[in-house]
C-alpha cells in the first residue's frame, strides 16, 4: 500500500498539482476570510498552509486526521458567502473527532475539483493503508525501516537503529540493544537490511507476559491443540459455553498458517493475533449489536441526549453550526436540543438567547436532522424545543418541520388512542417526535380528531402546568383582548376556567370577576413572556408535551406517562439525595431531562452518572467538550449498536421499586473485581515538543457507579518506557450495584513536579466486561482511537456469597 501511495503521487495529476501548491481562501466566518497557500507535502500524508507562496509554512492537516471530503453548497458558512464565492468553488474538509471542520474557496472550479478528489483519493487509500497494516505486521515494519533509514540506503546502522528506538518510544539499555542488533545481523554487515530489521522487531517486541501464558496452556510449548485452546478458552477467557466450533472459527481467523488452520492448532503468533483482536478486547463483542429489548416503553432507557447541539463552543460566544447537529446524531445522539428565536424576513433562528452566539437558520436544522436522524440508528430522534418565537414565526417552524420532515414526523398517535403508557423505540423506528409545550391535554386532541362531545373533565381539577393555567381566581372585568383572543382556540366546546389576574397585562386588571376558556387563559398566561403559543406547533407535540415539576406527589397525582419535566443539574441532584426512591419511582414511568447548569459558560460538563442511578432518562450533555464526562456517557452508548438507547436495570423500569440510589440495600448482590494490570503497549508521547521526553506511565482504574461504589486505584509507575512497561499489579474492587458501575482505564504519565499528564483511557459499563486476559485499545481526549496504544490486564469477577446489607 506505501508503494501504491507513492506511485499515485508521481503520476496521478490531481496530486502531483496538489503537491505544487495553490492559493485558496480559508474562511472560518463572514467576516474571517483569509487568502493561504496550501501545498499537499511529498510524503502525500500532510497539508501544509503558508501566507503566500514560498513564505514560512506550517502545517494545516494530516491526511490521516480527514473523515470526508464535501462539496461547498453542504457547508452552511459557504451558502451563507454565496453571493461572494461561487458555492462550485467552495468545499469542506470534515475531521474525525471534534475538531472543527476546514471551509476553504479555490479559485476556480476545476481548482476546487482538483482538491476534492485528491483528498478524497488520499483519504481512501489512508483508509485501505488501516486495513492492511491490521493484516499485515510486515508492512507496517517496513514504515518504521524507512523512518529509521535516514540515509536511505536500504540499511541500518546501529546509531540509526538506536533513533529509531527513541522514535518508538522505548529507552532500552544500549548494551541489550547492540546484542539484538548483532543477533539479527545475520550477515554480519554491520547493518540491517529489510527481513533482518523484521527480525530485530520481533526480538523488541517480544512479549514474554504472553509466551508464558501460552506456554501454560502448550504441553509442547510450540502449539496450542484444538483442545489445549479449549482449555484456555473456558478456564482463563470463562467462555463457559465455549464449544469446539467457536475454537476451530477462532484459530481459521488468527492462525497465520495455512498448515496449522490445517492441523487445527494455534501458533504464539496466531495466539497474540488473538488477543489482540476484537475477540480478546475488553468489551464484549456480544454487546456491540443491538442485543437489548427494544420493545419497552421510551421511559425504560437511557437516551442518548445533547445540550444545545447548535453550539461548537462555549455557551457565550461560541459559533452556532448545523455540525453540531451531524456530528451528535453521527455519534447516535437521539435528543436534540433546538433553541428558537425570531428571525430577520419571518424565518426563525436557531441560538443561544441574549447571548453573542452567532444565529442559523431553523429550517437549515430541520433539514439536517432530516438528514441525518437516521444515518447511524434507527431509533427514534427527539427534538427539543425551546420556542421564543411570535405566534407568526412559530407558524413557519410548524410548517418547516411538516413539509421538510414529511413522513419522518409523528404528529398523532400510533394507535390513534389516548396511551396508557410510552411507545417503545421499536415501534417509533425512523421516526422524528416534537417535545415542548401544548395547549391542550393529549386526550383533547384526540376526541377533537375524532368529533365526539367533551364531558366535564376531571382535568379541570388538576393544579396548574407551566403552559395550562387551571383553576384560578382573578378579578377583572371581561375586556375587548378577550373577544380577540376566543377565535384562536381549538376547542369545539369551550370549557370555561378562572385566572389569576398576574396572568392578564396590568392594563386589564380590575376588581371584577371574569371567566375565559382554558386556550385564552394560557394565551393571557404568556403574554407576560411574549410567547404566545401557536396551535398548529401545538399539535405537533404528541408524547412529549412538557410540564412544570411541582413534586412527585403531584406528578403522580396530575400528569400523564406522555408529559416529561426538566431539572437543572443542580435541582437533580437535589432530589436524588433527598428522594431519591420516589425519584426513581417517578422514572419508570415518566420521562426526565437534565441539563447543565446556566453558569457552566464554557461548555463544561457535569458526571452523568448520579442522575443514571436514579433513573433519568435524557441526561443532556455538551458534546463538543471532551473530557472525564463525556468519556463515561461515550462508555455507556458505546453499548447495543450505539444506537442511542440502553435498557435500564429492572429495579429501575419498576413504578413500585425499593431502590435508593444513595443507600441500595438487599436484593442487590455484591460483586467483587479483580484486575491484575500486566502491560502497556507503544504507549504514545504526552508532550512530543519536549527532546528526549520518554513517559513514565501508570495506570488507574476509576470505577463510577452509586455513591458508595464509586472508586479508584492506581499502578506504580514505569520509569522511562512507553513502548513495553510491565506493571503485574492486582487491583481489587467490591461494587454494590454492578448493574449501574462503569469502570475507567486512564493511562498516566507521571510527572513528580505536577499533575500527571492524560495519555489515554477507555472506559465501559462493568455488564459489558469479558473477563479473562484482554487487551484495552485506547482512546484519546477526544475519543478517537490511538491504535496500536493498548494495556493488556487480567479481569475476574466474583459474586459475593452472602446478600449485601450495607
Amino acid at each position: 500500500m506505501a508503494s501504491l501511495l507513492q506511485d499515485q503521487l508521481t503520476a496521478h495529476q490531481d496530486l502531483l498539482l496538489m503537491q505544487e501548491g495553490m492559493l485558496m481562501y480559508k474562511v472560518k466566518s463572514k467576516t474571517w476570510k483569509k487568502l493561504r497557500y496550501f501545498r499537499l507535502q511529498n510524503d502525500g500524508m500532510t497539508v501544509w498552509h503558508e501566507r503566500q507562496a514560498r513564505g514560512r509554512a506550517k502545517p494545516s492537516f494530516s491526511i490521516s486526521d480527514v473523515e470526508t471530503v464535501r462539496k461547498g453548497h453542504n457547508s452552511e458558512l459557504l451558502r451563507s458567502l454565496a453571493e461572494e464565492f461561487p458555492l462550485e468553488q467552495g468545499f469542506t474538509v470534515v475531521f474525525h473527532g471534534r475538531r472543527s471542520n476546514l471551509d476553504l474557496v479555490a479559485n476556480s472550479v476545476k481548482e476546487a475539483q482538483i482538491w476534492m478528489q485528491g483528498l478524497q483519493l488520499l483519504v481512501d487509500l489512508v483508509t485501505s493503508m488501516d486495513q492492511q497494516e491490521q493484516q499485515d505486521q510486515p508492512g507496517w515494519l517496513s514504515d518504521w525501516f524507512q523512518r529509521g533509514d535516514k540515509n536511505q540506503d536500504g540499511r541500518m546502522t546501529f546509531q540509526e537503529v538506536q533513533r529509531l528506538l527513541h522514535l518508538m518510544n522505548v529507552e532500552m539499555d544500549q548494551e541489550y540493544a547492540f546484542s539484538l542488533f548483532q543477533e539479527a545481523d545475520t550477515s554480519q554487515s554491520g547493518t540491517l537490511e529489510g527481513e533482518e530489521f523484521v527480525q530485530f522487531y520481533k526480538a523488541l517486541t517480544k512479549r514474554d507476559e504472553v509466551q508464558e501464558l501460552f506456554e501454560s496452556f502448550s504441553a509442547d510449548k510450540q502449539k496450542l491443540t484444538l483442545l489445549e485452546f479449549l482449555d484456555f478458552l473456558r478456564e482463563e477467557q470463562k467462555e463457559r459455553d465455549c464449544a469446539r466450533e467457536l475454537a476451530l472459527e477462532l484459530i481459521d481467523r488468527y492462525e497465520p498458517s495455512d498448515s496449522g488452520k490445517l492441523r487445527h492448532v494455534l501458533s504464539l503468533d496466531g495466539f497474540l493475533s488473538y488477543l489482540c483482536s476484537k475477540d480478546g478486547d475488553i468489551f464484549n463483542p456480544a454487546c456491540l449489536p443491538i442485543y437489548q429489548d427494544m420493545t419497552q416503553p421510551l421511559s425504560h432507557y437511557f437516551i442518548n441526549s445533547s445540550h444545545n447541539t447548535y453550539l461548537m463552543r462555549d455557551q457565550l460566544c461560541g459559533q452556532s453550526s448545523v455540525e453540531g447537529y451531524i456530528w451528535a446524531l453521527k455519534q447516535g445522539c437521539r435528543c436534540v436540543e433546538v433553541d428558537v428565536w425570531d428571525g430577520p424576513s419571518g424565518e426563525p433562528v436557531v441560538y443561544h438567547g441574549h447571548t453573542l452566539t452567532s444565529r442559523i437558520l431553523f429550517k437549515d436544522v430541520v433539514a439536517t436532522v432530516a438528514q441525518y436522524a437516521f444515518q447511524t440508528s434507527d431509533y427514534p430522534v427527539i427534538l427539543s424545543l425551546e420556542n421564543h418565537c411570535s405566534w407568526e414565526q412559530q407558524e413557519t417552524m410548524a410548517r418547516h418541520l411538516t413539509e421538510i420532515l414529511g413522513e419522518q414526523l409523528l404528529n398523532t398517535t400510533l394507535d390513534g388512542l389516548l396511551p396508557t403508557q410510552l411507545p417503545s423505540p421499536e415501534e417509533l423506528r425512523r421516526k422524528i417526535l416534537v417535545k415542548g409545550k401544548k395547549l391542550d391535554a393529549l386526550e383533547e386532541d384526540l376526541k377533537d380528531e375524532e368529533e365526539e362531545e367533551e364531558e366535564p373533565d376531571s382535568e379541570l381539577e388538576r393544579q396548574p402546568e407551566s403552559e395550562s393555567v387551571l383553576e384560578y381566581q382573578y378579578e377583572t372585568e371581561p375586556k375587548p383582548e378577550l373577544q380577540k383572543l376566543r377565535p384562536l382556540s381549538k376547542d369545539k366546546k369551550e370549557k370555561v376556567v378562572t385566572c389569576p389576574s398576574f396572568c392578564l397585562p396590568i392594563c386589564c386588571q380590575t376588581t371584577a370577576q371574569a371567566s375565559i376558556s382554558k386556550s385564552e387563559a394560557l394565551l393571557l398566561s404568556q403574554q407576560k413572556s411574549k410567547v404566545i403559543l401557536c396551535p398548529a406547533l401545538s399539535d405537533l407535540v404528541v408524547y412529549l408535551k412538557t410540564v412544570s415539576f411541582h413534586g412527585f406527589t403531584h406528578s403522580k397525582e396530575h400528569y400523564h406517562c406522555y408529559e416529561i419535566s426538566s431539572f437543572s443539574e443542580t435541582k437533580a441532584r437535589r432530589l436524588v439525595k433527598e428522594a431519591g426512591n420516589e425519584f426513581v419511582q417517578h422514572n419508570a414511568w415518566q420521562l426526565s431531562r437534565v441539563y447543565p447548569s446556566g453558569l457552566r459558560t464554557d461548555s463544561s460538563n457535569y458526571n452523568p452518572q448520579e442522575l443514571w442511578n436514579a433513573g433519568c432518562q435524557m441526561v443532556a450533555m455538551n458534546m463538543q467538550t471532551a473530557g472525564l464526562e463525556m468519556d463515561i456517557y461515550d462508555g455507556l452508548f458505546r453499548q447495543n449498536g450505539g444506537c442511542g438507547y440502553v435498557l435500564k436495570p429492572d429495579f429501575l423500569c419498576d413504578a413500585q421499586s425499593s431502590f435508593y440510589p444513595e443507600r441500595p440495600i438487599s436484593p442487590f448482590k455484591a460483586q467483587t473485581l479483580l484486575i491484575q494490570v500486566i502491560s502497556g503497549q507503544q504507549l504514545p508521547k504526552v508532550n512530543k515538543t519536549k527532546e528526549g521526553s520518554i513517559v513514565d506511565p501508570l495506570v488507574r482504574v476509576q470505577i463510577f457507579g452509586v455513591r458508595l461504589d464509586t472508586t479508584r486505584q492506581e499502578t506504580n509507575y514505569v520509569q522511562n518506557n512507553g513502548f513495553n512497561p510491565y506493571w503485574g499489579q492486582t487491583l481489587c474492587f467490591r461494587v454494590l450495584v454492578p448493574e449501574l458501575a462503569m469502570v475507567r482505564f486512564v493511562v498516566k504519565d507521571y510527572n513528580w513536579k505536577s499533575r500527571n499528564d492524560f495519555i489515554g483511557q477507555y472506559t465501559l459499563p462493568w455488564t459489558c466486561m469479558q473477563q479473562g486476559y484482554r487487551h484495552i485499545h485506547l482512546l484519546s481526549k477526544d475519543g478517537t482511537s490511538l491504535h496500536p496504544a493498548s494495556i493488556f490486564v487480567y479481569i475476574c469477577i466474583r459474586e459475593d456469597l452472602e446478600e449485601d446489607e450495607s
